[in-house]
């Protein structure tokens, strides 16, 4: 398995954090425009449907897929998941009716139920292990700047053309990803051909049980950022900001800037140290983004929450990293993934049922979700232990 000694920054690290980016864009720049869509097919009562289903299917596929990433190799598995968003894009403007927009949704979650989980098996694989938490920091600014661009990109398409041509646009990027996949070495010593047999899983391929302690804290915290992709487009209308992707762009922004410090601060001090700092201004955002009345208060609250992630999801993938056996890393990272998957989709269906095109519940909403966040640094501060695993450099 390939290492570089004394660097991050070589071309397999580069070309993975530039699919990573075309992918998150690609998938991304769909969400501020999908409540309003399927609000005109008639399905408002349904916006929590969409994330909800989106993260049921990329849960459900994570067992698979972290299978698949242990045996067939990482590469075929990040270019599945590239596949799924290429050929979803052009089948929404097909499917124009509530069931059928529902139901494409659910197919459109399996592409981040590979991709990623194969993506974070493939950067452990190809840097030091001194060094995980800046690669994991890195790699996530990429992947960051995709989810911040994107909203942006969709609004804009959509206002200047039509919301057909935003899914067209969305396969292009998904295209880009699979092409840039093709000169990707395959860091797997040992793969294997793909066999259906493969696909049969057991209960000892479903958990990383070795990974729960990250597994709870990232479940708890991604509740807030499903409830974020649920109602966020529609408080920010309310509070007068014209621009539904602003939101994003303001938080991922923010993001970028500590990614790359808080990965490598978590190498120096630890990753649970800035873990818990991270939850506690997550919580405070939540808070901020509830008590927020006007645009500028919320793109405030945006930006602490931006900082929050930022320092969180380096720090707690490469924690997840630590606590893994080498041998069943995409194990681990389908187990990681499974945890977020099932944070967000519970989080989206808790707006979705709270909000119902009644915007007073909004700031009920993320009460909810700062009171569920505190409650994940009380479980790492007073009940986990740490454990020689437990990685400072």
């Amino acid at each position: 398995m390939p290492k570089t000694p004394s660097t991050i920054y070589t071309l397999q690290f580069g070309l993975v954090c530039l699919s990573s980016f075309l992918f998150s864009a690609s998938f991304n720049m769909l969400i501020p425009e999908l409540p309003a869509y399927l609000s005109k097919m008639g399905g408002a009562e349904y916006k929590g449907l969409i994330i909800a289903l989106f993260t049921l299917t990329a849960g459900i596929s994570r067992p698979f897929s972290g299978k698949l990433t242990d045996t067939i190799g990482r590469v075929p598995v990040m270019a599945v998941g590239s596949l799924v968003c290429f050929v979803c894009g052009f089948l929404y403007p097909l499917l124009t009716t509530v069931a059928g927009f529902l139901f494409l949704r659910l197919i459109h979650g399996f592409s981040t139920g590979f991709k990623p989980t194969a993506t974070a098996a493939y950067v452990a694989d190809i840097v030091p292990t001194e060094r995980w938490g800046e690669a994991m920091g890195v790699h996530s600014l990429c992947f960051s700047t995709g989810l911040a661009i994107g909203p942006a990109i969709g609004s804009a398409i959509t206002d200047h053309y039509s919301i057909n041509i935003l899914f067209y646009c969305s396969s292009v990027f998904a295209l880009a990803s699979i092409v840039i996949l093709a000169n990707m070495k395959e860091t797997l010593p040992g793969k294997e051909k793909f066999m259906f047999n493969h696909l049969k899983i057991n209960r000892r391929d479903i958990i990383e049980w070795r990974v729960i302690p990250a597994v709870v804290i990232i479940f708890m915290s991604y509740i807030s950022y499903g409830a974020i992709l649920t109602v966020i487009s529609d408080w920010s209308s309310h509070l007068g900001t014209s621009n539904k992707g602003l939101f994003f762009m303001v938080f991922t922004a923010t993001s970028l800037l500590i990614r790359f410090v808080a990965g490598k601060a978590s190498d120096k001090f630890g990753r649970t140290v800035i873990i818990r700092l991270s939850l506690l201004l997550l919580a405070l955002s939540t808070v901020l983004i509830a008590c927020s009345s006007s645009s500028f208060m919320l793109m405030s609250a945006s930006a602490l929450y931006g900082v929050a992630t930022g320092m969180l999801s380096p720090s707690a993938t490469a924690w997840t990293v630590d606590l893994s056996d080498p041998m069943y890393r995409g194990k681990a990272m389908a187990t990681m993934y499974i945890a977020l998957e099932a944070g967000i989709g519970l989080g989206a269906l808790l707006a979705g049922w709270l909000f119902i095109d009644d915007i007073s519940m909004i700031p009920v909403t993320f009460y909810c979700c700062s009171a569920v966040t505190i409650l994940a640094f009380f479980y790492l501060h007073f009940l986990y232990k740490n454990t020689p695993k437990e990685h400072i450099a």
